[in-house]
């Protein structure tokens, strides 16, 4: 398990889906948690284009999920990765957790030799996109956002406070 200060960052399972789904539930713009998360990381729930294999973090603070992130191979866009699921509870954003899990995500994606990678901005969720783009995305159109190289998303700054180390 990784630490960045006093949030930890670890590959999530299905077993992690009701505390995933608890960080949620309480955030009543963030609307219901999918419920095919589980499906989706024990490899049952595939998007389009969606190839083997899959991963997800979840980021805790004192042992309570926090945020979640989970990602694929694809392809999807002529990318080779896909950020599926990114979402950090109302109290825990704009403090790094979302960028944590991301260069958690991406550091995966570096060891399975995925270059690109895209994701899917929810317009419903005003600060999606501007989160996206200050991670070095560029907006294919207004819902797909892309990286053009992994150096593009690892090399975004970092807020200070909470600086990458190895994947969990």
């Amino acid at each position: 398990m990784a630490t960045r200060d006093a949030v930890q960052y670890r590959a999530a399972t299905s077993a992690d889906v009701p505390a995933m789904a608890r960080c949620r539930i309480a955030d009543p713009d963030a609307g219901p948690p999918d419920p095919r998360v589980a499906a989706y990381l024990d490899g049952r729930h595939h998007p389009q284009q969606a190839l083997a294999p899959r991963v997800g973090y979840v980021a805790l603070v004192d042992g309570v999920v926090v945020g979640y992130i989970a990602g694929h191979r694809t392809r999807r866009l002529g990318t080779d990765g896909e950020v599926q699921y990114l979402y950090v509870a109302p109290p825990h954003r704009r403090r790094g957790v979302g960028t944590g899990l991301l260069r958690s995500l991406a550091e995966w994606f570096r060891a399975q030799g995925v270059a690109k990678v895209c994701v899917n901005v929810n317009p419903d969720s005003p600060p999606a996109a501007p989160f996206y783009l200050s991670r070095g995305a560029t907006p294919l159109d207004a819902h797909w956002y892309v990286w053009p190289s992994l150096d593009a998303l690892l090399a975004a700054p970092a807020p200070s406070a909470h600086r990458p180390t190895g994947a969990p």
